[in-house]
């Protein structure tokens, strides 16, 4: 059986190992409101409000903590302006735009298949709705005969 090697004493990560700390970016990423946000500011640098009216169905505490999470690992700069009230703008820094082109390729991605995804889960409902049939032993799979 193969084992990836331990490439941190290389100088290099390797996300499979348990204690590696390239999965605490990989947390961060797997999360859609990171998704989205990055995909929103890399069109333009955006104000909090602006932002909550594009990203439907989040909430200000949930952007919140995104945006704080994004500014906290490099990825969002946070502008304050100082006026009456403060306005605050958000925007990618450059390791936050080279995110966001793999994050607009994962929203593509998603938007382009959504109807294969949802094609595929109503297939596999209809089949564990149904009772389970064993499998005959002259048309098992070679994987499964033994």
């Amino acid at each position: 059986m193969y084992t990836t090697p331990d490439l941190r004493g290389h100088g290099g990560a390797n996300a499979y190992l348990r204690d590696c700390a390239s999965r605490s970016a990989l947390d961060l990423l797997a999360n859609k409101w990171v998704c989205l946000v990055v995909g929103a500011l890399a069109r333009s640098p955006m104000r909090f409000g602006a932002l909550r009216r594009l990203l439907d169905g989040i909430t200000q505490k949930m952007l919140t903590r995104t945006l704080r999470d994004l500014e906290r690992a490099g990825l969002v700069d946070r502008a304050v302006y100082p006026t009456t009230p403060p306005q605050v703008e958000y925007s990618l820094t450059p390791l936050g735009e080279s995110l966001g082109t793999l994050m607009s390729s994962i929203r593509g991605w998603a938007e382009e298949h959504m109807g294969d995804v949802e094609a595929a889960r109503a297939r596999y409902d209809e089949r564990a709705a149904r009772p389970v049939e064993p499998l005959d032993p002259g048309t098992a799979p070679a994987s499964r005969r033994r």
